[in-house]
């Protein structure tokens, strides 16, 4: 049964000040738990699952106390969760921690605000093997609901940081800037980086001038037909490819 204070205290998650307070957040469905679950840097705090999941799922719950999981009916986790159809279990998770390291590769986000494509970028940065990606602060938060489903699980493998963007990328240049804009050279004619920033700007403004500016080279993926744009995740996939 569902305690009337836990699904309050869930339903509050979806702030960010209070997933910040309490260095927390939430993952849904059985793909992206049972994943999680496996990754030792995101410690499970909490599951509400209907009994089947939790029945074909034990050998990755045994590590955990009795208190720690519930079961729920459907209609309880419904009222808990983030998502338009629910799936089975909802699992709050402690925060993932990162070993401070220096990266050869870094994806930096220039007010990426969509959560969907904030998600799927930490995703794609996942699959190139890019371990660090650096927002700046008008970017989503990469612990909204949203944003933590459309990552997969990357959330626990690819380290998100938040900061004065055109600061850190002074701070990281001697890597090499690689800013993707409509009019720069075309991406496959730079060939595979062994280190590098590569930047990608906000879904309608693109990148910023000041950022711009610090750029060591200007990319670009050469259109062929007539779109006058490509998604931010979609381009910065195709980026990748060339250049990883």
């Amino acid at each position: 049964m569902l305690v009337k204070s836990k699904a309050k205290y869930i339903q509050s998650l979806s702030q960010k000040k209070l997933r910040d307070e309490e260095n927390v957040f939430v993952a849904e469905g059985p793909k992206i738990v049972h994943e999680l679950l496996l990754c030792k840097n995101v410690p499970p705090i909490e599951i509400f699952a209907v009994q089947d999941w939790l029945e074909s799922n034990a050998s990755v719950l045994s590590g955990l106390k009795q208190e720690q999981v519930n079961v729920v009916s459907e209609s309880e986790l419904e009222r808990i969760s983030f998502l338009t159809t629910p799936n089975k279990v909802l699992c709050v998770f402690r925060k993932p921690a990162f070993v401070t390291k220096d990266h050869k590769i870094i994806l930096a986000l220039d007010g990426i605000q969509d959560p969907g494509n904030l998600g799927t970028l930490v995703r794609i940065a996942d699959w190139f093997g890019i371990q660090q990606v650096v927002c700046n602060k008008e970017s989503a938060d990469v612990f909204n609901p949203k944003v933590v489903q459309s990552t997969m699980a990357s959330i626990a493998r690819v380290e998100v940081l938040y900061a004065d963007l055109p600061q850190f990328i002074k701070e990281h240049s001697s890597l090499g800037v690689y800013a993707t804009l409509l009019n720069g050279e075309p991406v496959e004619k730079i060939g595979k980086i062994e280190s590098g920033i590569i930047v990608t700007g906000n879904e309608s403004k693109g990148i910023s001038e000041t950022i711009q500016q610090l750029a060591t080279r200007k990319i670009t993926i050469k259109r062929i037909g007539e779109a006058e744009s490509l998604n931010a995740a979609v381009a910065t996939g195709i980026v990748l490819s060339h250049l990883i």
